[in-house]
């Protein structure tokens, strides 16, 4: 044992014995130990016995993400004097540095996933450590599953640790069948600092994040820096973010925060700044800025941080399953992530934690991150339970069941790329595409793609998809290609190495003696999008806007070299909040015929037989589709007319009455006298609402589809001819009523349950009953009009309006129309249509 590892006096070393006594007693355990005490670093050498106190174990220990794998090996490898490679190494996606020395070895869990599945019983491992296990990613929590059914069926004697922080230590207690260790931190203390912004800003929306608490965030970090000794880790959701408040605290020529070093960590950050960041500053240099996403949170010491200011935000994926579009959302941080953030700032001394929000605020966050099981596509989980022999999941320990919508929105899209047979079983095709270590969608694009453009071009352009490019890359998806395989940036040499491990992949077991189809290599990123996302071939609607073969529909950045594009594939696309078309983020152009041939299974011919209900007419065409995207359509000469009729039956359920029947005048009429009766007298009278007359439209839609209905032969025929009743309609519902004039008035049956009679007053003089229609049994509402035709007074009580109401209207109407009568008692007068001088001319003849 090296002096270095012998004098680490971590806190975990007080945890160690009742580590080692529940693994030897149930063979896993739960350690939950605070930031700093040493679980990441000295847990993995104790336990493979390097401290030279037991046997020695060969130990993988799975972190969450590559950085993360590579500072835990370089920090383990210094404890022992040595360098990474020799006794502790470490194994990323596109880079190992491990050997047959190798006794503790520092992995991404998707790599220890990938080293399962093709060995099951994963000889020669003793212990396994899931770090960082709360974070609850999908990877993690999918390979914790997995290696409980290898010590239940095949290996017993694999020892398994579930390592966090802040966790939900019951939960996975119960998943493992487990002992909790707790290791008691001596962490030094945290003071927090609550630093509200001064005025409300807005939640975050989807990727949206308020410019004003960026702009708090920024003057909370020279806030801590003047008030604080030692560097700054400043907690923000997103790249575009930390490159934001970078710019506020002195890049891009800004001098507001003089002698400081600003850095910025995140998950595409170069290896270069990564290690500076976990290296510390040296004496004499400038204090430091280090903006970091979360994955800053965990397994890693940031030496020098005293200081952590926490902007309160995280990202997590979203996945909209009906559309086919994967995005990232800003969501409030949970509670464990704010007491791991501000754990930062005392891993090395007293420390202090500013969160940029209100205290009362705090009991209102989750206790827990959202676990990415219950948010994210679950397409490669459902082809990693596949390829394990479990299809549905139903078997898998898990602390939370997947969805069952999105796992049958995964199993659709698994079945499409052939990776599932009928039963849900993994095909060869989907053991294939299961190791090459990329999504399903991207692995079936790299083995079809590969003979047509041959292995280089293909794992170019899938490495330039398995890691979205950065956003000044533009979204031109051939210039990005082409931009990455000149760059010299952390990005361009990302992509460099994982092309070189795809092209690797692709070659392995493959027949080299077959030459691709012939495609030149420059259509590669374009048929590899293609092929990989067949739901987003689009085509252009005008110059910006276009329509995927999914349905949904796309718009480019007005600024966008694609603009104009007839045809594209889109690579990277997402749907802000609020709005129904996706943004394209990255495409290319294509064109028709590689279109159809990439989305092949989406190239349909069928008829299409509707009812435009606009036009009350039936539209009958065969048609070449593709997805939702119509490529050719001609008019269908002889339609089937039970298919037309059907037709215009889901019409009428779908648009109601109008979009088959035009009701003209009369038939209108006789409608409203038929709602009249079906209202006060019931059966045998029809109802005629709309909703009836859709629902008994079989038994009245003509057969010939090219014959119009007829809608007042429709209602006579709906008559009670049986009964009898039919022929007492206009004795019930009169079409006009006969006043003591001896004009004819109109009934208006708008309202079933209150005809009117719009009548002058003048001609109802003398009728002191007010006229009832349906037997007697329903009065008509009189609309007394002026001599003018307009309304003076309303009553269905003629006798007590002549008593009482009229001596008013008398007095306002005799001075407005004096040439009319206006007797003083309305009840004993002759009724009129005329005027007096009129009446006086026909009593002198």
């Amino acid at each position: 044992m090296t002096d270095r590892l012998a004098a680490a006096d971590l806190p975990v070393r007080s945890a160690l014995p009742a580590l080692r006594a529940a693994l030897d007693s149930r063979g896993a355990a739960v350690l939950c130990a605070p930031p700093g005490t040493g679980k990441t670093t000295l847990v993995p050498l104790v336990l493979a016995g390097l401290d030279g106190r037991g046997p020695v174990r060969k130990v993988v220990v799975a972190e969450p993400r590559r950085m993360a794998a590579r500072a835990a090996a370089r920090r383990m490898a210094w404890l022992l004097g040595e360098e990474v490679g020799g006794r502790v190494g470490f194994t990323v996606r596109g880079e190992r540095r491990a050997g047959p020395r190798t006794v503790v070895e520092v992995v991404t869990t998707g790599v220890l996933l990938q080293r399962l599945q093709r060995d099951q019983e994963l000889s020669g491992t003793d212990v396994v450590i899931l770090d960082e296990c709360h974070e609850r990613h999908l990877d993690a929590d999918t390979t914790a599953a997995f290696l409980l059914d290898v010590r239940a069926a095949l290996r017993p004697e694999l020892r398994l640790v579930a390592a966090s922080a802040t966790t939900d230590a019951a939960g996975w207690a119960r998943l493992l069948d487990a002992d909790v260790v707790e290791a008691e931190g001596v962490s030094h203390p945290v003071e927090v600092v609550w630093a509200p912004p001064p005025r409300p800003v807005r939640p975050p929306h989807g990727m949206r994040v308020d410019p004003a608490l960026l702009d708090h965030v920024a003057a909370t970090v020279r806030r801590a820096l003047a008030e604080r000794e030692g560097d700054v880790l400043c907690f923000l959701p997103g790249v575009g973010e930390i490159a934001r408040v970078a710019g506020m605290l002195g890049g891009a020529g800004r001098t507001d925060a003089p002698g400081i070093e600003v850095l910025q960590v995140h998950g595409r950050a170069p290896a270069a700044t990564q290690d500076a960041v976990l290296a510390g500053r040296g004496p004499g240099d400038r204090r430091r800025v280090v903006l970091a996403t979360s994955v800053a949170e965990s397994s890693l010491t940031v030496p020098g941080v005293r200081i952590v200011v926490d902007g309160g935000l995280a990202r997590e994926p979203r996945t909209d399953h009906a559309r086919g579009l994967a995005a990232l959302a800003t969501v409030r941080a949970s509670q464990a992530s704010a007491r791991q953030r501000a754990g930062r700032a005392g891993r090395e001394a007293p420390g202090a934690a500013y969160r940029c929000w209100p205290e009362a605020e705090q009991a209102r966050l989750p206790r827990y991150p959202a676990p990415e099981i219950a948010v994210a596509d679950l397409t490669a989980f459902a082809l990693q339970a596949a390829c394990w022999g479990d299809p549905e999941a139903s078997d898998l320990a898990l602390l939370d069941p997947p969805p069952p919508g999105a796992m049958a929105a995964a199993r659709d899209t698994l079945h499409a790329l052939g990776a599932l047979d009928a039963a849900g079983r993994a095909t060869p095709r989907g053991a294939a595409l299961g190791r090459l270590g990329v999504h399903p969608r991207l692995a079936r694009a790299l083995l079809d793609g590969t003979a047509e453009v041959g292995a280089r071009a293909a794992a170019e352009a899938v490495a330039l998809l398995s890691e979205e490019p950065p956003r000044e890359y533009g979204d031109d998806l051939a210039a990005a290609l082409r931009r990455a395989q000149r760059g010299q940036d952390g990005y361009a040499a990302r992509w460099r190495t994982e092309a070189r491990r795809l092209e690797r992949a692709v070659r392995q077991g493959r027949d080299e003696s077959r030459q691709p189809a012939g495609r030149p290599p420059q259509e590669a990123p374009a048929l590899i999008a293609a092929l990989a996302f067949p739901e987003r071939i689009a085509k252009a609607r005008n110059s910006d806007t276009y329509l995927m073969t999914s349905g949904t529909g796309a718009q480019l950045d007005p600024a966008s070299p694609l603009r104009n594009s007839p045809w594209l594939t889109i690579a990277v696309a997402d749907r802000p909040v609020g709005r129904a078309d996706a943004r394209v983020r990255l495409a290319a152009h294509i064109d028709e015929d590689t279109a159809r041939r990439a989305a092949a299974p989406l190239l349909v011919e069928e008829d299409d037989i509707r009812w435009d209900s606009g036009r009350r007419a039936a539209i009958a065409r065969r048609i070449t589709r593709l997805g939702a995207i119509e490529l050719d359509s001609t008019p269908l000469r002889k339609p089937d007319p039970g298919a037309l009729r059907t037709a215009r039956l889901d019409a009428l359920t779908r648009d109601g009455l109008a979009s088959v029947l035009h009701w003209p005048a009369p038939a209108a009429a006789l409608r409203e006298r038929l709602a009249f009766l079906h209202h006060h007298l019931g059966d045998p009278w029809p109802d005629v609402s709309d909703a009836a007359l859709v629902q008994s439209a079989a038994d009245w839609l003509p057969d010939n589809p090219a014959t119009r209905p007829d809608p007042k032969a429709l209602l006579t025929a709906l008559l009670p001819w049986s009964t009898g009743e039919a022929a007492r309609l206009d004795e019930l519902a009169p079409e006009r009523v006969e006043v003591p004039t001896g004009s004819r008035i109109r009934i208006d049956y708008a309202d079933p349950a209150q005809p009117v009679l719009a009548v002058k007053l003048q001609e109802l003089f003398g009728l002191t009953d007010t006229p009832r229609i349906a037997d007697g049994r329903v009065p008509l509402l009189v609309h007394l009009l002026s001599p003018a035709g307009r309304p003076a007074a309303v009553t269905a009580d003629l006798k007590s309006f002549w008593a009482e109401g009229y001596r008013s209207v008398r007095a306002e109407l005799r001075g407005r129309y004096p040439k009319h009568p206006w007797p003083e008692d309305p009840a004993t007068a002759e009724p009129t249509r005329r005027t007096k001088a009129a009446q006086d001319r026909d009593l002198r003849r």
